[in-house]
């Protein structure tokens, strides 16, 4: 700690990102990336925008991947906001959406930034509990359960345990708080849940964010994007260009527009994430293991007889790396991401072997 530190540095505490290991012949299931490259068109876009315009700065408003996002999400390009991942999407909505007199309510279980973002920001929260199957309580959110909250947040899939709502459960949460902006956090969405983005058109309040980091296979690249209503995009461009105004640079745009625009290439590598996470789960649950229904890229599982953290450590001595998360309930489970089937296929070996003692 130093003494120049402003007050708040010492009370902060920090997202912690997961591992990044630098290790020949990985087998690395950890932080939910696509096992497959990006489409062959975002390269070619992206060398073919590396030439003399990058001595000029981007468009602050990077208009030309707000009309990709635009078209394919069937919005207006005033409804969409773009960022540089869609970390700082969040980081710029808990800022200019998420701050009120009530506080913000989201899962007990949930994406592990939301409460660094609420330190960073000086954001009163409450927890709602997930269920006893880990699913979302729609009740929770609604205000005749546990009054009204200044504004509401959740991913669907939830993260870190792949459980999806229903399009027709966000949407009773969104209607039934419509003096409060109600956050969907779809970063998974492409994997199986069901997008709220059809429902921007009939609800003010509500705001979207997706990312091109999972399912279009760009989480080097670091775009993110929201869509609502214009009245709150208006309210984060405010926000960014408070901040930093030049979010996306120019080969970040050129490879997320060509990543939109190919759509047959995300739909093969996909369907493909899907197929892989069906034959996993089937393996795991052959081993003994308890699968959370995922609608992820990934699955979260525990064993009834071996200790979770035990597990991960004997992986990864088999340079195989998972996500384990000490925190209360969930310190049994493993987040496992899907990778190749031939990833899936060293894990279950290798996890047959640790169980075989």
């Amino acid at each position: 700690m130093s003494r120049f530190w402003s007050p708040v540095v010492g009370t902060l505490s920090p997202y912690v990102p997961g591992e990044q290991p630098k290790l020949q012949n990985l087998v690395k299931l950890n932080t939910n990336e696509h096992p497959y490259g990006p489409s062959p068109k975002v390269l070619e876009a992206i060398r073919a925008a590396a030439d003399d315009t990058l001595k000029l700065y981007p468009d602050p408003s990077s208009d030309r991947l707000r009309h990709a996002i635009a078209k394919n999400a069937g919005v207006q390009a005033n409804q969409v906001f773009v960022g540089n991942g869609s970390d700082e999407v969040l980081a710029h909505v808990f800022l200019a959406l998420l701050k009120h007199d009530k506080p913000l309510r989201f899962p007990d279980i949930t994406y592990s930034f939301y409460p660094v973002y609420c330190g960073l920001y000086g954001i009163q929260y409450e927890t709602a509990p997930l269920a006893a199957d880990f699913s979302i309580n729609v009740d929770d959110y609604l205000p005749g359960a546990n009054g009204q909250a200044g504004a509401i947040i959740f991913p669907n899939p939830n993260a870190p345990t792949g459980r999806a709502l229903s399009l027709a459960d966000v949407e009773r949460i969104v209607a039934g708080n419509p003096d409060a902006v109600v956050v969907v956090d779809e970063a998974y969405v492409d994997f199986g849940g069901e997008s709220a983005v059809g429902l921007v058109g009939r609800y003010d309040n509500l705001l979207v964010v997706q990312t091109l980091s999972k399912s279009r296979s760009l989480a080097g690249l670091r775009v993110g994007f929201a869509v609502g209503s214009a009245e709150l995009i208006d309210g984060l461009e405010r926000v960014k260009n408070s901040f930093n105004s030049y979010p996306i640079d120019r080969l970040a745009e050129a490879g997320a527009v060509a990543a939109l625009e190919d759509t047959e290439y995300f739909d093969k590598t996909r369907v493909a994430v899907i197929e892989t996470r069906s034959r996993m789960t089937a393996g795991l649950q052959a081993l003994g293991f308890e699968v959370l229904p995922s609608a992820a890229n990934f699955v979260f599982a525990r064993h009834p007889e071996k200790d979770a953290a035990g597990l991960a450590a004997a992986l990864r001595e088999r340079s195989i790396i998972v996500r384990h998360f000490r925190h209360a309930r969930i310190d049994q489970f493993l987040r496992i991401t899907v990778g190749t089937d031939e990833q899936v296929n060293l894990l279950l070996e290798a996890l047959a072997q640790v169980l075989q003692g």
